[in-house]
């Protein structure tokens, strides 16, 4: 088929959102102690802004212990004080040498939150999906009206940009269900 190149860049853009979703949703707190939380934490390690993962060593050692271990011991309190400065909601505590931070169990009144926020941004992924799916067919509206493709040509296109959205949307709905069983596990 003529269109398949703009049908895989379409494609390409609804697997895009769906990994920004999970990537996102890998920064939602759920209990357990989990790394990609403190993604997007930044040290400021001698004057330079420093992705926290690239300043030392970062393990999780029980299910609720996440421990960071600074290559440059001196920097603790900068740790410390980026960690506080985040939206990760811990209060961090240190020894001199390692920061950890101990997740709390949580309340259901703060799973029935997060499950509100889930999906919320399940919501606006899937609005980005529509989003490409109207873009999509716009693209090959301006064909159909161009006669770069006939009028049966667009009615499978129309069909099959549909089918990708459905598959799509429901790919979201697998990932927020899991998020979800994640959350609510005691």
């Amino acid at each position: 088929m003529q269109y398949e190149g703009e049908y895989k860049k379409f494609r390409d853009n609804m697997d895009e959102v769906i990994l920004n979703f999970e990537d996102h949703l890998h920064s939602i707190r759920a209990g357990r102690a989990n790394s990609a939380i403190l993604n997007g934490v930044m040290v400021d390690y001698y004057g330079v802004k420093t992705p926290i993962n690239q300043i030392g060593n970062i393990s999780v050692p029980e299910a609720r212990l996440l421990v960071i271990q600074p290559w440059d011991s001196n920097i603790i309190k900068d740790v410390e004080k980026a960690l506080l400065g985040s939206d990760i909601g811990i209060t961090p505590s240190s020894d001199g040498k390692v920061i950890r931070l101990a997740f709390p169990s949580l309340t259901e009144e703060r799973r029935k939150e997060l499950l509100k926020t889930v999906k919320g941004h399940g919501e606006e992924a899937k609005v980005k999906i529509r989003s490409e799916r109207r873009h999509a067919m716009d693209e090959y509206k301006k064909q159909q009206k161009a006669s770069d493709i006939t009028e049966d040509d667009f009615k499978d296109i129309e069909k099959d940009i549909q089918e990708l959205t459905d598959n799509h949307i429901k790919g979201i709905d697998k990932v927020i269900q899991a998020k979800e069983e994640e959350i609510m596990e005691v």
